[in-house]
């Protein structure tokens, strides 16, 4: 089975994949930002490095998708492969940080990928404000992460809410302003309450 959380940069998938690694025994798989050879030269000159990344995390993206539906495991993803072409990818093309040329080459290889893989079984989106974003990015201290224009924020937190309110398979959204699942376990209850009736058909 295959479990997907999706949300901006901050919101706190990491921490609620670790969490629900534990409290189910998935196998958790996170995102390979630390691993990501453009990553810094990206937020330093994102017009230069936004296709060499993107491509990165797409070509690793697959791979995980590839290996997660030949798994027995029950995996929860730390971002999912849809999240990269619906709202990373056409977020730096509408801000003329990717160029048409690359857009375009990007999209038609995205869409050769997505039409060799399934949805997921279940896709957890974490919404949170961009104050609330920017308070997780600076209290986890990434150096390459302080630089992160606003405007960039702003504008994949609209493509989250235009994506999510579109995608066809099973979703559960939580409130990642309000919802602090990393310490209240009443909040962190709520979400295996929907993930029980969701995948269980409980409650």
């Amino acid at each position: 089975m295959h479990i997907a959380i999706a949300g901006n940069i901050g919101a706190g998938k990491t921490t609620l994949a670790k969490m629900l690694a534990k409290r189910y025994g998935w196998t958790p798989r996170f995102e390979p930002v630390d691993n990501n050879p453009y990553l810094e030269d990206y937020y330093a000159d994102m017009k230069r490095w936004a296709f060499n990344t993107q491509i990165y995390f797409l070509n690793k993206r697959f791979q995980e998708v590839v290996e997660i539906s030949k798994s027995k495991d029950t995996i929860v993803q730390d971002r999912s492969i849809f999240e990269d072409a619906r709202i990373f990818a056409p977020n730096l093309h509408d801000m003329d940080l990717m160029s048409d040329r690359d857009f375009d080459n990007y999209t038609e290889l995205f869409d050769l990928m997505v039409s060799l893989i399934k949805l997921p079984d279940l896709m957890i989106y974490i919404r949170s404000s961009v104050p609330n974003l920017i308070d997780h990015i600076e209290k986890r201290g990434r150096e390459f992460e302080q630089t992160i224009r606003l405007d960039y924020l702003k504008g994949l937190n609209k493509r989250y809410e235009d994506w999510i309110a579109t995608y066809p398979g099973k979703v559960i959204i939580v409130d990642g302003d309000n919802k602090r699942f990393e310490q209240d376990p009443d909040a962190f209850r709520a979400i295996t309450d929907q993930i029980d009736a969701e995948l269980y058909g409980l409650f």
